[in-house]
């Protein structure tokens, strides 16, 4: 089925070529189509080829709720056609299985990321800086870092500057001035977003954590307080989605 699925967009491209040539598709157009062709049907997944043409990353594998295996079968394909991979929320079984299997790569137990990162080229025009609250929001922060960094961006990690010491922060802040997008990971409270906002002009995501006692009823509280900050340049993903802030900010590093 896979290889079928191949062959068929094989003979759509040449066919849109042939347009082109004939001059029946512009440019244009013809890009507008090839975003959406091709993917490899796996039978246990559809891999999406084209991600990196449309989103310019090619498709991250969620490895949660996946069998070790499956994932490391996603993997394979999806490096025939890109240099540079990313599995998110890969527990230590799936991660170890998964390098040996590719006989390449690295695990970050801490954040659960799988990463192999051939390509280091840098394409962000800036710097990102990513600031959590806390060691305890680390595992968060490493897997923003991990994602913006195999987008290609220069990365700045500032590690446990939470509010409950505001002079680690302050000591800090030439160097989050510097940054073009701040990522700020935080739980109890989701303080620290907001203290940051009110130093630095650029774009700050806020990431809350599931990080606190029982009533920041896992990430809840800071979710809300995130999204109540009083400082206009803060925006907001969701509970522990260090993934999510990461992409995001690689894509405005690059505008």
């Amino acid at each position: 089925m896979a290889r079928d699925n191949l062959r068929m967009d094989q003979e759509q491209i040449r066919l849109l070529l042939e347009q082109v040539r004939r001059g029946e598709v512009d440019t244009e157009a013809a890009m507008g189509r090839l975003k959406h062709m091709p993917f490899e049907d796996l039978g246990y997944a559809k891999v999406d080829h084209h991600r990196a043409l449309r989103h310019g990353m090619p498709e991250v594998i969620f490895a949660q709720g996946k069998t070790a295996e499956q994932v490391a079968g996603i993997a394979e394909r999806v490096l025939l056609h890109c240099s540079n991979l990313l599995i998110t929320r890969a527990d230590r079984e799936c991660g170890m299985y998964v390098t040996q299997k590719l006989s390449c790569g690295e695990y970050l137990p801490l954040s659960r990321v799988v990463r192999v990162w051939r390509d280091r080229a840098l394409q962000g025009k800036g710097r990102i800086a990513v600031v959590c609250a806390g060691t305890s929001d680390m595992p968060v922060a490493e897997e923003a870092q991990a994602t913006a960094e195999i987008m290609g961006n220069e990365v700045d990690t500032i590690f446990d500057i939470g509010v409950a010491g505001i002079h680690r922060l302050m000591q800090n802040r030439a160097r989050l001035t510097e940054a073009r997008v701040v990522v700020v990971c935080a739980g109890m409270e989701g303080a620290l977003p907001s203290a940051v906002g009110g130093l630095v002009s650029c774009p700050v995501i806020a990431v809350p954590t599931s990080v606190g006692y029982g009533a920041s009823f896992n990430g809840l509280a800071a979710l809300l307080g995130m999204l109540n900050s009083c400082a206009s340049n803060v925006t907001v993903v969701n509970i522990d989605n260090g993934f999510g802030a990461g992409y995001v900010a690689s894509l405005i590093n690059r505008l």
